[in-house]
């Protein structure tokens, strides 16, 4: 590995934070407000692109700043971990401009340039948590993090907002206390914090029971952001932010940064080897095996759809923290590596698949006003495009072949299998059934039901039938289940069609949101008469990342730096 002196990493952090200053100058004027969004997004894609084959051959780009504390430098570098995470942060920005334009405008937010300005600041601070070299540097944008997306998650300024706002500090600021906690007690061990391909040499010779504490703190710490039962519960209430608050924030730069906060613990700064010997492996896999599988099964009894996409989030996150976790208590060699490549892999896996479905969301909630999915039958007549790309999504996050979640599956299948771990295989095999089962109804509600011959969702919350079961069940004038007579539980389903809004249902129930018969979905067609292209755009965009990860892995350079990564912790081609 070469250290190459470079201002190319500073700069990447710093030209999205300092766009806050003339986004914020531009003020009400929209077209210039954005114009600097967009040039910034651009050429923070461009710096972190352009580091790309140097990293790729095996160099490391390095910005020294100064000292932060005595014997730790504030510096910033792009290295193969690093650039797996601000390359992915850095490309979702950009799309996610485009996204927030349409989403923005479309719904006439309020405080639209203070929501640019913090979005600006956020990615600033994701890619700083990208590229920092150490973990004193990695906690201050850790911290940073949490700052500048508080505006974000408490933006519609309702007290469901506020309190979800409150929450969100509290969580992610305890965590960061541990983050710091941790990096204090590695420094007393080892006399630094700097991370190392295959961990802190010193660390593996320090007092056991003080190199578990340092890294249960750090693991706390980061598993906050990272959602890990039981410190997931910030995620779903988040949900209240704009969508593509939802969609960057809390499938890409956000969460995120929590997975790769323990993959850097993991895999440099104790090392796969030292973590297996402190016997912290088989705990952490174990949590992440419990959040996986419950998440999704608390994700079938939502009827919000976005809260429904928090759960899968929450599910999906611990599928990488799964593979670390695996990949650190195999012995080194290929079961470790396939493991270690499937939940890094994962990490932008999950960024296409799931910035798609959120994607998706906004966009029905902009053009709908719809946001349950018991409210969506037959909205795919009104939404096609859309709704095929929430499909394709949906089958990705179920490890479908073909798509992005297959691929990253596999590898942590084969890892678990060939390791002897199958208690964790199981796992993954019953998360992967638990997927289909909350996402296939969104797709099958949208495309083969009726407004009138429709079921209730979510599925846990009746009885076995649905809707149609409560029904047999009341007597002839009697109440069903939930206190409605037979004649209430269809009100509306005989009403005369009625001329369409712009939304796409009828006059005489624009204020139910789509609650209308299947007839006041207006059809759209399948060539963008859906919604503004600053949505469509970005959603088919993600939708075929999606594609493109797992028809062709190997050409998306994701995968390349994976390989990358995993050789230089392992000593094994994946």
């Amino acid at each position: 590995m070469t250290e190459i002196a470079s201002l190319r990493p500073l700069a990447a952090v710093l030209v999205p934070a300092v766009a806050i200053v003339p986004i914020l100058a531009s003020g009400g004027r929209q077209n210039v407000r954005e114009t600097w969004t967009l040039l910034a997004a651009l050429s923070a894609l461009g710096i972190v692109a352009s580091m790309v084959p140097g990293v790729l051959a095996g160099d490391t780009y390095v910005s020294t700043v100064g000292t932060l504390v005595p014997g730790v430098e504030f510096a910033v570098q792009a290295d193969a971990l690093g650039v797996l995470f601000g390359l992915l942060a850095s490309l979702l920005w950009l799309v996610t401009s485009f996204y927030s334009i349409g989403y923005m405008r479309g719904l006439d937010e309020h405080d639209q340039t203070r929501y640019f300005a913090a979005f600006a600041g956020s990615v600033a601070a994701a890619i700083g948590v990208a590229f920092a070299s150490n973990l004193l540097v990695l906690f201050v944008f850790y911290e940073l993090l949490t700052v500048a997306t508080y505006p974000l998650v408490s933006h519609d300024e309702t007290d469901e907002a506020r309190a979800a706002g409150r929450k969100y500090l509290t969580y992610t600021f305890g965590g960061g206390v541990a983050v710091l906690a941790g990096s204090v007690l590695v420094y007393l061990l080892a006399g630094t914090t700097a991370f190392a391909p295959g961990g802190i040499e010193a660390l593996a010779g320090s007092d056991p029971t003080l190199a578990r504490a340092a890294f249960g703190l750090l693991i706390l710490g980061f598993g906050v952001k990272a959602a890990l039962m039981p410190l997931h519960s910030w995620l779903p209430d988040a949900m209240v932010a704009p969508t593509p608050v939802s969609g960057l924030l809390h499938a890409v730069a956000v969460v995120k940064s929590g997975v790769f906060g323990i993959a850097r613990v993991i895999l440099e700064v104790f090392g796969p080897e030292t973590v297996a010997d402190l016997g912290m492996g088989i705990p952490l896999a174990a949590v992440a095996a419990f959040t996986l599988t419950v998440a999704s099964v608390i994700a079938l009894r939502q009827d919000n759809l976005k809260r429904r996409l928090a759960f899968s989030t929450v599910s999906q996150l611990s599928y990488i923290v799964l593979g670390l976790a695996v990949g650190a208590v195999l012995a080194p060699g290929r079961a470790s590596a396939y493991a270690l490549a499937g939940g890094l892999l994962h990490i932008p896996a999950h960024a296409f698949m799931k910035l798609t479905l959120f994607f998706c969301a906004g966009a029905i909630h902009v053009e709908t006003h719809t946001d349950d999915i018991s409210d969506m039958a037959g909205i795919g007549e009104r939404m096609p495009l859309t709704m095929a790309a929430f499909g394709i999504a949906s089958l990705g996050m179920a490890g479908i072949p073909l798509l992005a979640g297959f691929v990253s599956k596999y590898f942590l299948l084969i890892g678990t299998v060939s390791g002897g771990q199958l208690v964790f295989t199981a796992a993954l095999l019953v998360s992967g059934i638990l997927n289909i089962a909350y996402f296939w109804p969104v797709v099958y509600a949208a495309f083969f039901e009726s407004k009138g011959e429709s079921d209730d969702k979510p599925l846990l919350e009746h009885v076995l039938g649905g809707r149609f079961a409560e029904d047999e069940l009341a007597t002839d004038g009697g109440h069903a289940e939930d206190g409605q007579t037979d004649e209430e539980h269809t009100d509306g389903a005989d009403a005369a069609d009625g001329e369409h809004d712009e939304h796409g249902f009828a006059d005489d129930h624009e204020g139910d949101h789509g609650h209308g018969p299947p007839s006041e979905w207006e059809s759209r067609g399948w060539f963008g008469g859906e919604s503004t292209w600053f949505m469509l755009g970005p959603i088919l965009f993600a939708a075929t990342g999606s594609i493109v990860l797992g028809v062709v892995p190997d050409t998306a350079v994701f995968l390349r730096i994976v390989r990358l990564i995993v050789a230089a912790t392992t000593g094994v081609n994946v």
